[in-house]
């Protein structure tokens, strides 16, 4: 018998009640662990990723917003100043 990894040994060395080797059972061992190791490795990067997101989010709402300029400032009074000036005149035309 060759000695190489355990796996390959204990695979090749196990045999039934029958005298016949059993590879079937072996074989999925190494599936079910790539299995495992995928899962792993998804659940790792989703949790990364989530972590990610959420540091990009406070740091984004954390950050100093940049003063508004003057002409930004003057046309939102305009609007709401005819805002004021609608909502006044639906006013007179329903009372």
């Amino acid at each position: 018998m060759e000695y190489g990894s355990g796996i390959d040994t204990h695979a090749s060395a196990s045999t039934s009640a029958n005298g016949t080797t059993n590879n079937g059972a072996q074989a999925e061992a190494p599936a079910k662990r790539s299995g495992s190791n995928l899962r792993r490795t998804l659940l790792f990067v989703g949790i990364a990723a989530a972590s990610a997101g959420i540091a990009f989010a406070i740091v984004r709402s954390t950050l100093a917003r940049p003063p508004q300029d003057p002409t930004t400032e003057r046309i939102q009074s305009l609007i709401d100043e005819a805002n004021k000036l609608l909502k006044q005149l639906d006013e007179k035309k329903s009372g």
